[in-house]
């Protein structure tokens, strides 16, 4: 069950990402991410307010609170990244952001065997692999700072998936209630101090409720997953979305998939197949 839930959080993540990268391209960054983090507030509110009252004891607020700050931060890193340096060093290098779960997840104990590990190991390389990446290219019309930007989006979203894990012990409903709340009250703060004014043509609204909806969606099921195994094998499946993202490139917008990306994807199935395994 944790393979299917982790699973299907790559996949719903990678087409979130997907839209997202295609609004990027009409929108500013910081709009695409807090008009969107303002859908999963709302969609999660509702779901609060009908079956999550009374809030329940513990520290779910805490984590939820550094999740979605954290979370936020590397939405943001990452879309900024990627619009001002290429795709191809930017999703791969934020892509490694799973080897902070991976990390807390073995180093609190989750059990390895050697079938294990080679999984883990080509599942990351093949996420790495399937976004194309171009490190060692000649890199001349982008900014090299989106390597900084990848690099944080990376801290980020490593760090916003253990918060999930720790949360969702306690309660997964309510700590990504209060993720969003985090990251929107964030973001809110952020505008309010830049004093900036957004326009949000009515024809990309559907794009931006759909990214919203789809990231709550695929973090909820990845806090399932959390729940019901072990950290670090949810959050390196989990971590693939690259491999979806490149797929719908290919197959809507009819890119051309590099021989890397076709051999990232291989691997990335042979390295489930071994975890699964």
């Amino acid at each position: 069950m944790t393979i299917a839930l982790a699973l299907a959080a790559s996949v719903t993540w990678g087409a979130s990402d997907f839209v997202a990268g295609l609004l990027s391209g009409r929108l500013p960054a910081r709009t695409v991410v807090t008009c969107s983090q303002v859908v999963s507030l709302v969609a999660i509110s509702l779901v609060v307010l009908v079956v999550g009252l009374p809030l329940p004891p513990g520290q779910w607020w805490l984590w939820g609170t550094v999740g979605g700050i954290a979370e936020g931060g590397g939405l943001l890193a990452l879309y900024t990244g990627l619009a001002r340096g290429r795709m191809g060093i930017v999703t791969p290098i934020a892509g490694l952001g799973v080897l902070v779960p991976v990390t807390v997840g073995l180093v609190r104990g989750d059990p390895v065997t050697l079938l294990l590990a080679a999984g883990i190991v080509l599942a990351i390389i093949g996420g790495v692999l399937a976004s194309g990446p171009e490190i060692g290219d000649e890199d001349e019309g982008g900014d090299r700072r989106s390597i900084l930007y990848a690099v944080l989006a990376a801290l980020g979203l490593g760090t916003a998936m253990v918060c999930v894990d720790l949360g969702s012990r306690i309660s997964g409903m309510h700590t990504l209630w209060s993720m969003r709340v985090a990251s929107v009250g964030a973001f809110v703060l952020i505008s309010l101090v830049l004093t900036s004014t957004w326009r949000l043509p009515r024809r990309l609204v559907p794009g931006i409720v759909l990214v919203g909806v789809a990231d709550l969606g695929a973090t909820a099921l990845f806090s399932l997953a959390t729940t019901r195994g072990h950290l670090s094998i949810a959050g390196v499946l989990a971590s693939l979305y690259p491999v979806t993202t490149i797929l719908l490139a290919w197959l809507v917008l009819k890119e051309r998939l590099r021989p890397v990306q076709v051999l990232g994807v291989l691997a990335a199935l042979a390295g489930i197949a071994l975890v699964a395994a």
